[in-house]
């Protein structure tokens, strides 16, 4: 059986001609950037398609395995001369969604890195300790026993003396003092007990006691000033029945506070404090006494005052070498 040469086969399939048939220009005059041809808002734009004579019929031979047709997304027809485009938001794009984004992340990161970078420098040449205040001790230095060179003479001359050790009522050695060197400060104490110098040594009648309690701190990281003066102005705020007064000191140290306990005019109980600072020395004596009916009248508070001042005075000229 023959077939007539006019009739179209319906399964025949035109040979592939010579040269790839160049897809219709998409919307922006670029060549195979809207899909496949005859598809996509560039073919629409170009006009109906032309009608074709069989339905399985191609204009094009099939691509090669792995290669999207010619002129289809990111691919230009061949014969074009024109480079795979990148896909719109890919990298590099500028429509690229997140590019914005990302990039301050670089930013960030860059400038959080440079940072690191910068404080490794300044750790390892020093600089950050450079930048630490340097401790103003005035001059002083520790001492592992306090109570060597704290001055008993103002005491003595007010008619007061050291009470012997294992005395009726003493318990321990006296003085006493202790010391510890630490980081950040160096502490030191030293109480001593007193009695009047006409009290016996062995008395057991007398029941007066009589304390003076320094204590000396030698502060090396922080700066006490700050907080100095509201350490003593905080007796005056106290809610209680004992009530305190708070009156500056001149002359002793940079600033100096002295602390009183309001007493009745019949009290036979004192207690008085001096706290002194110098730099970042600080320095604190405390007189706290009982005095019986049997050991006479007690001091005054401002004797007791002045026997504070004069000792710290001394005390800390000798701590000052």
């Amino acid at each position: 059986m023959s077939i007539s040469g006019d009739q179209n086969h319906p399964y025949a399939q035109p040979q592939p001609p010579s040269q790839p048939p160049t897809p219709p220009p998409g919307p922006y005059g670029q060549v195979g950037q809207s899909g496949p041809a005859g598809t996509g808002p560039a073919a629409q734009s170009a006009g109906p398609v032309p009608a074709q004579q069989n339905p399985y019929a191609q204009s094009a031979p099939y691509p090669s395995p792995g290669q999207p047709p010619a002129g289809t997304y990111g691919y230009p027809a061949p014969g074009t001369g024109l480079p795979p485009s990148t896909p719109p938001g890919g990298p590099g794009s500028p429509d690229a969604p997140g590019k914005g984004a990302r990039g301050w992340l670089w930013a960030l990161g860059g400038a959080v890195g440079a940072l690191a970078m910068g404080g490794a420098v300044l750790f390892a040449t020093g600089a950050l300790e450079d930048a630490q205040p340097t401790a103003d001790l005035a001059g002083y230095s520790y001492t592992s026993d306090l109570c060597a060179i704290t001055s008993l003479t103002p005491y003595e001359n007010a008619g007061f003396k050291t009470k012997p050790a294992g005395s009726a009522g003493s318990k321990g050695d006296n003085p006493q003092h202790s010391g510890i060197q630490q980081n950040s400060l160096d502490s030191m104490w030293c109480n001593t007990e007193l009695q009047p110098s006409s009290a016996g040594s062995g008395s057991s009648t007398d029941y007066s006691s009589m304390w003076v309690y320094s204590a000396a701190t030698l502060h090396k990281k922080a700066d006490p000033t700050p907080e100095f003066a509201d350490t003593y102005h905080a007796y005056e705020s106290q809610k209680s029945s004992i009530t305190y007064k708070v009156t500056q000191v001149s002359g002793i140290g940079d600033e100096a506070y002295l602390v009183t306990r309001n007493e009745e005019s019949n009290s036979t109980s004192s207690y008085v404090l001096l706290g002194v600072r110098q730099g970042w020395m600080t320095y604190q004596v405390t007189w706290s006494s009982y005095t019986s009916s049997s050991s006479g009248k007690p001091p005054s508070t401002d004797q007791i005052a002045d026997m504070l001042k004069n000792s710290t005075t001394e005390t800390l000229k000798k701590l000052r070498h």
